[in-house]
């Protein structure tokens, strides 16, 4: 059975600037092993797409879901969820199909950027939902001024920005490293932890900035984002009525989805001075699996989403069957 091997020690490619590329070592070196990896890999990146891409579609076409400000922030999420998966998935599922391991310095602080910076505007947009649904569940008599679509805008925006901000000062504090070998990482994609490890200096002021900008973040987000939901479930105890019972059901999904993205964020970057297989278990579940999960989970638990996506299918059927009338 035909292997893909690399050279021992892995080739340090150089210029007077340092390490100009790095290897992964992550993937394996067996071939069927990469084949099979690369079937899952690409599954689940179809699977990101087509279902991401559905609730966007679903949210755009149905007025009544495009006016309620919850699920024009779902759709925004599914938008980021599809542009996180495409940072390292489609690399990752390349180098499997042709035995590649390695990527340019330019390209692993490109996908340092991106994957932050969808990662942070997701965390702002999750809690930004949350207090959405705090404000519709505590607050229902003002919840239509408070969350006007104006206002809904600007919040959005902030979680862009916001996200914009975490991931440059991370991208900046990492590319003024000097990295002058090795250049192996122990992974699919270049993630900040493994990186700063192989810079050729102390490295360790900027790994307690990175626990501040990532993993502080991540913890504060978390517990504002179960506090909300504490709230809310207080404000549901006793009225478990038709109202209250789909209340409940949108924030369970809320919770599961928070939990996907969370708890592997926080086992990676709240304390990223240690590097284990855990982390890097936990970092490739929240870039290739998470964003496929998202939108299955807001599917199947939300009657008022598969309602929507029902109404779409008819449309579509209807407007298939009256073009082959014309066409008869």
């Amino acid at each position: 059975m035909p292997h893909c091997f690399s050279s021992q020690g892995s080739v340090i490619f150089m210029n007077a600037s340092g390490v100009t590329e790095f290897t992964f070592l992550g993937l394996p070196h067996s071939r069927p092993i990469q084949l099979l990896l690369f079937v899952l890999v690409s599954a689940c990146y179809v699977a990101i797409l087509l279902s991401n891409l559905l609730i966007v579609m679903t949210v755009c076409v149905d007025s009544r879901l495009l006016q309620s400000p919850i699920y024009f922030f779902l759709a925004n999420l599914s938008i980021i969820d599809t542009a996180l998966g495409s940072v390292a998935i489609p690399k990752m599922a390349a180098d499997l199909i042709s035995c590649g391991r390695t990527i340019p310095f330019a390209g692993c602080m490109t996908q340092l950027f991106f994957l932050h910076f969808l990662g942070g505007s997701e965390m702002f947009l999750l809690t930004l939902m949350a207090y959405d649904r705090y404000v519709a569940i505590c607050h229902p008599l003002t919840y239509t001024t408070t969350m006007n679509r104006l206002r809904c805008v600007k919040l959005l925006t902030s979680c862009w920005v916001g996200g914009l901000v975490h991931s440059a000062t991370q991208t900046i504090l990492i590319v003024r490293l000097p990295f002058c070998g090795p250049n192996e990482l122990d992974n699919f994609f270049c993630d900040v932890q493994q990186v700063i490890k192989l810079a050729c200096a102390d490295t360790y002021v900027t790994e307690i900035l990175m626990v501040a900008n990532s993993g502080l973040l991540s913890l504060v987000c978390f517990i504002i984002l179960l506090v909300s939901y504490g709230v809310i479930l207080a404000t549901l105890k006793g009225h478990f009525k038709e109202g209250g019972r789909k209340a409940l059901s949108t924030c369970s999904s809320h919770l599961t989805v928070v939990c996907f993205i969370f708890v592997p964020c926080l086992f990676v970057y709240l304390v990223p001075f240690s590097s284990s297989s855990v982390d890097k278990m936990a970092s490739t579940f929240y870039t290739v699996v998470t964003p496929a999960l998202n939108p299955i989970v807001y599917a199947l638990r939300n009657q008022e989403m598969k309602e929507a996506m029902g109404r779409l299918k008819n449309k579509c059927f209807f407007s298939c069957s009256s073009v082959k009338g014309e066409k008869a």
